[in-house]
C-alpha cells in the first residue's frame, strides 16, 4: 500500500528526489503544514496568551499521546525539549558532584551521549566504561553481565544502534540487570519511537526513556522527550525557570523547589510548533487506524523486497553480504546498514542522481519510511544498477 498521498508537499517540492535517508530525516506528512499554521495563527491571536493554551491544551495533548504510543500510564512524567543533547544534560546534572561519575555505556551510541561523554573524560570529570555492541549476538549477554556489576552511577544504551540498526532485542532485561535503585538508566529510543512497537508499561518505573519527532515520528525538529520515572533524579541542577510551575513553593529548608513529575526537567522558553506538528502527526495515524505494529511491517516488507532486489543484480560493490544486521534478522531497526569500503564513494555517486543515503566511515546507511512504495525501492534498485554496474 501507498502513502504517498499524505506526503504530497514535501515529494512535490523535489519530484525526481529519492529520500533514502529516513534514519536521519523523515519527510513531514501534510498534516504538519496545517499544524505549523495553526502555531502560527495562535500566537497571533492570543500573543503572550498563547502560553495559557500550549501549557492546558498542546503540551498536555502530546503527552498524553506520546504515553498511548509507549504504553505510559503517567502522561505527566513526560518532558518535552528542543533536543535529547539538553536532556541528557539535565541528566548529568542529577548525577553527584565532586567526583567523576561512573558511566556504562556502548561503543555504538549517537554523537548527543558519546561526544558528551568523550568531553566529560578530558575533564576528569566521567569514567565511561564502553561494551562493544558488535558481535551484535552475544550483546544483550555482555551488556547485562557489564550492567550486573554494579557501582554505576549511569547506565545508558540504545533500543536501536544508529550506526548497525541492530535493535536490543528486550531493553527490559538489560535495565532489570542493573543493581541498586541509585543507578540512573537511560534508554536512547530515538531509533525505536514510532518504528518499532515498544511498550515500557515493565519499565515505567525504572527506566528513562529519551526520543523525539526528527526521524520516525515525522514531525521535524525541536521536539525531544523524556520519560522520567518518578522520583529518580528528583533535583537536577541544570535547571530552567519551567521547571518551577508546579513548585512555586521553594522546598525544605528554602532550597530551590521541583515538581515531582517529568517537569523537573523541562527548561526555558521554547519554540512550541514541533508539539503542534507532533500532535497533528499522531492524531492523523490514528485517524488512518495506523498502529506502530502497521509502520513496521509497511517497511519491513519494502527492506525486504529491497534486498530481493539487490540481490538479484549481483553487484560486486554492494550485496547483502555487507549487511551488519541482515535482513532475515528479527531484531533491526528501520534502515539497511551495509560495510564497505566505498561507502563514501556510493553516497556521492548516488547523490549525484539525487538519491538521498548518508554514510559514516565505512557503512552505508537505507532508510525506509512510511512515504516510500515498491515503486520507490524499483527505482533504488535501477539506479544503484546503473551506477554500480
Amino acid at each position: 500500500m501507498s502513502y504517498k498521498a499524505h506526503f504530497r508537499r514535501f515529494l512535490e517540492a523535489e519530484p525526481g528526489r529519492l529520500h533514502f535517508a529516513a534514519h536521519s530525516h523523515h519527510l513531514w506528512p501534510d498534516v504538519t503544514f496545517e499544524a505549523q499554521a495553526r502555531c502560527w495563527l495562535d500566537a497571533a491571536r492570543l500573543a503572550d496568551r498563547k502560553w495559557d493554551l500550549i501549557f492546558a491544551e498542546v503540551y498536555p495533548g502530546a503527552q498524553r499521546r506520546v504515553a498511548r504510543v509507549l504504553n505510559l500510564s503517567r502522561p505527566e512524567d513526560i518532558a518535552f525539549a528542543p533536543n535529547t543533547h539538553g536532556l541528557l544534560n539535565r541528566l548529568l546534572s542529577a548525577l553527584p558532584a565532586g567526583r567523576p561519575i561512573a558511566v556504562l555505556g556502548t561503543d555504538g551510541e549517537f554523537h548527543s551521549f558519546a561526544r558528551q561523554m568523550r568531553r566529560l573524560e578530558e575533564a576528569a570529570l566521567a569514567r565511561v566504561e564502553r561494551v562493544p555492541v558488535e558481535p551484535i549476538a552475544d550483546f544483550p549477554a555482555r551488556f547485562a553481565q557489564a550492567a550486573a556489576r554494579g557501582g554505576h552511577d549511569l547506565v545508558y544504551f540504545s533500543q536501536v544502534f544508529y550506526d548497525s540498526g541492530y535493535a536490543v532485542p528486550d531493553p527490559a532485561a538489560l535495565v532489570a540487570a542493573v543493581p541498586g535503585d541509585e543507578t540512573l538508566v537511560v534508554v536512547d529510543g530515538y531509533h525505536g519511537f514510532l518504528a518499532l512497537p515498544t511498550d515500557l508499561e515493565a519499565l515505567e518505573a525504572r527506566a528513562f526513556y529519551m526520543a523525539g519527532g526528527y526521524k520516525y515520528a515525522m514531525a521535524g525538529e525541536g521536539v525531544a522527550f523524556l520519560h522520567a520515572p518518578p522520583g529518580y533524579a528528583p533535583r537536577p541542577r541544570d535547571t530552567g525557570w519551567y521547571a518551577a510551575f508546579g513548585a512555586l513553593e521553594e522546598g525544605e529548608g528554602g532550597c530551590v523547589g521541583y515538581p515531582e513529575d517529568g517537569r523537573r526537567f523541562l527548561g526555558a522558553t521554547f519554540d512550541p510548533v514541533g508539539l503542534y506538528r507532533l500532535n497533528a502527526v499522531l492524531d492523523w495515524l490514528d485517524g488512518l487506524g495506523l498502529s506502530v505494529s502497521d509502520i513496521h511491517a509497511h517497511v519491513d516488507a519494502l527492506q525486504r523486497s529491497f534486498v530481493e532486489g539487490l540481490t538479484a543484480l549481483g553487484l560486486a560493490a554492494l550485496h547483502p553480504g555487507q549487511l551488519v544486521v541482515p535482513v532475515a534478522a528479527p531484531h533491526r531497526g528501520h534502515f539497511l546498514t551495509f560495510r564497505t569500503a566505498a561507502a563514501g564513494a556510493i553516497y556521492h555517486q548516488l547523490l549525484e542522481r539525487n538519491v538521498i543515503t548518508d554514510h559514516r566511515g565505512d557503512r552505508l546507511r537505507f532508510g525506509f519510511g512510511l512515504y516510500h512504495d515498491e515503486e520507490d525501492v524499483e527505482r533504488l534498485i535501477g539506479v544503484l544498477g546503473q551506477v554500480l554496474s
